[in-house]
């Protein structure tokens, strides 16, 4: 599924429409450059979790845990991580395979951990269209779900 965003906002309400439909042990890669709108789509998921404090990048504690919404919230940043024991430390295993939904940055870092499961976010800006222009593809369970983001 391939969606449009003309600003931030509207990559917040893209992010927010999958936090309604997200299930329970769902993992969520988001891939794209940085100042794409990666955490801002994240805000979105989380709200539309219903979860409402201050959702920012866990970039120097890998992990950033979420509790008050209608399931657990998990955000990771692994674009820090230097060896894949960092995540076994961390119980990464617990947090995939757990009851949450989990949203993780830079996957590319532990594409050896994944799950085959996952559902890829990627968000890419084309200039041509406009400085606030994203065009974010969604890969993976229900990516011709298109109704349900509508």
């Amino acid at each position: 599924m391939i969606l449009e965003s003309f600003s931030p906002e509207e990559t917040f309400r893209i992010g927010e429409r999958i936090g309604k439909t997200a299930q329970a042990g769902e993992i969520y890669t988001l891939r794209g450059d940085l100042g794409v709108g990666k955490t801002v789509f994240t805000q979105g998921v989380a709200a539309g979790l219903g979860i409402r404090e201050p959702v920012n990048s866990p970039t120097f504690t890998i992990i950033q845990e979420y509790d008050e919404g209608r399931l657990p919230f998990f955000h990771f940043d692994v674009y820090r991580i230097e060896d894949i024991e960092e995540m076994e430390e961390i119980g990464y295993d617990d947090y995939f395979f757990g009851g949450g939904v989990c949203m993780i940055e830079w996957p590319g870092r532990i594409e050896e951990l994944l799950p085959g499961s996952c559902i890829d976010v990627q968000i890419e800006k084309d200039l041509s269209k406009g400085f606030d222009y994203r065009r974010i593809t969604i890969t993976g369970k229900g990516e011709n779900d298109e109704d349900t983001l509508a």
